[in-house]
């Protein structure tokens, strides 16, 4: 059996007792089915993760000793930030589930021309807690100890504003390869919603310094369009080196 990896806020340190929280408990307890003396990896987001054992599990939580700290390190060198559309569905929970297992290091929502979604006030606030809780799940799931950072929603153009990553694309679908030489340190990425972004706000984007940047001759959905993109930025210049 697999070790489970279990993601919590609590601070941790060698020797510690750690009651987890009750999400995880009840997954270990109930749909695992562990039980005390069993392994499992905890970890808190911040790069520190450890061996852990169960001491107890009972109704109300799971209680691990933590053992042996682990020194694995799984990110990329390459800072990236995605800037995507809100999409209706669940494709954006895909795009942040795959966006974290393809190491990107922070996500911000963005509201453009062609955003569908609403979101305000309590209903924005779940949103960003059921977005934070899909990144712990595919971290806890892909090995990473760091949770990529998940902004508030903003508009584009505040986001366009605030960015200041080396090298910035806008994604659509009619922009050739990008062209450059040497491998920046941190990359920004604007991605639309179903339909992309419009004219006017690719030409924001362009005047902001962001560069246009096509992924062949296919139209691809907002939800495999960052993905791909993601994958070749890695493999260009971060840590995805396939051996073909």
């Amino acid at each position: 059996m697999r070790i489970p990896r279990v993601y919590t806020q609590q601070p941790l340190a060698e020797g510690a007792e750690v009651e987890l929280e009750p999400g995880p408990s009840q997954h270990l307890a109930r749909a695992l089915r562990m039980s005390a003396g069993q392994a499992l990896s905890v970890f808190d987001g911040a790069g520190n993760e450890f061996a852990a054992q169960i001491l107890r599990v009972d109704k109300r939580a799971v209680t691990a000793v933590l053992c042996d700290r682990s020194d694995r390190d799984v990110e990329s060198p390459l800072a990236v930030e995605l800037g995507i559309g809100i999409s209706r569905g669940d494709r954006m929970d895909w795009v942040l589930q795959k966006a974290t297992e393809l190491g990107v290091q922070r996500v911000v929502p963005l509201f453009t021309e062609r955003t569908e979604v609403k979101l305000k006030g309590e209903r924005a606030d779940k949103k960003q807690q059921h977005w934070r809780q899909v990144i712990v799940s595919a971290c806890e799931q892909c090995g990473r100890n760091r949770l990529p950072g998940l902004g508030p929603a903003v508009s584009l153009g505040d986001w366009l504003a605030a960015c200041s990553a080396e090298r910035r694309f806008v994604l659509h679908h009619r922009a050739t390869a990008a062209k450059g030489s040497g491998a920046p340190r941190s990359v920004a990425l604007a991605v639309g919603p179903e339909g992309g972004l419009s004219d006017a706000e690719i030409d924001a984007a362009e005047r902001a310094g962001f560069e246009a940047l096509g992924l062949g001759p296919r139209v691809l959905r907002t939800e495999t369009a960052p993905l791909a993109a993601l994958a070749i930025l890695q493999a260009r210049w971060g840590d995805m080196t396939p051996e073909l």
